[in-house]
């Protein structure tokens, strides 16, 4: 798959941003999980590639501000100064009012379908990771459903 150049840009942020590789791991995830929805929910293809940015920059600033009470914006940091960041560079306001929305402490409504499935994909990815990190073989080939709902209990 070709990455579009706002694609490569939003990964270079991403990549500034955030040295941890779980965390990278974590952007990419979300973005698959969002680009797989936007194609469930007939989306265009420019609106498949806005979920996918979505999904891959909602948490390029935690690492940098994780506290959401201190940061560069106006004392607040993720995902505050990230969208404030992303403003800057004149990303669209949707992804960045799906970016604040993911975070249950903004107060932020989700509105739309791409900030309601933000939303949930963040917390589906990271359960169905951790599910895979303690399976023998450690792979998401072998994961079952069975597998991820056990972990829900």
């Amino acid at each position: 798959m070709e990455h579009s150049d706002k694609r490569k840009r939003a990964f270079a942020l991403l990549q500034e941003y955030t040295k941890s590789e779980s965390l990278i791991k974590h952007a990419l995830c979300v973005e698959a999980a969002m680009r797989w929805y936007a194609d469930y929910f007939n989306c265009g293809r420019d609106e498949m590639e806005k979920w996918g940015i979505t999904g891959l920059l909602h948490d390029f600033d935690y690492e940098k501000y994780p506290d959401p009470d201190n940061g560069p914006c106006n004392g607040k940091g993720h995902p505050y100064a990230g969208c404030e960041i992303l403003r800057e560079q004149g990303y669209d306001e949707e992804i960045i009012e799906a970016i604040m929305g993911h975070a249950l402490y903004t107060g932020v409504e989700r509105k739309t379908l791409m900030a309601k499935t933000l939303f949930a994909v963040d917390e589906l990815t990271g359960l169905v990771v951790a599910s895979t990190l303690v399976r023998p073989d450690r792979s998401l080939h072998t994961l079952t459903s069975k597998s991820v709902k056990k972990k829900m209990k």
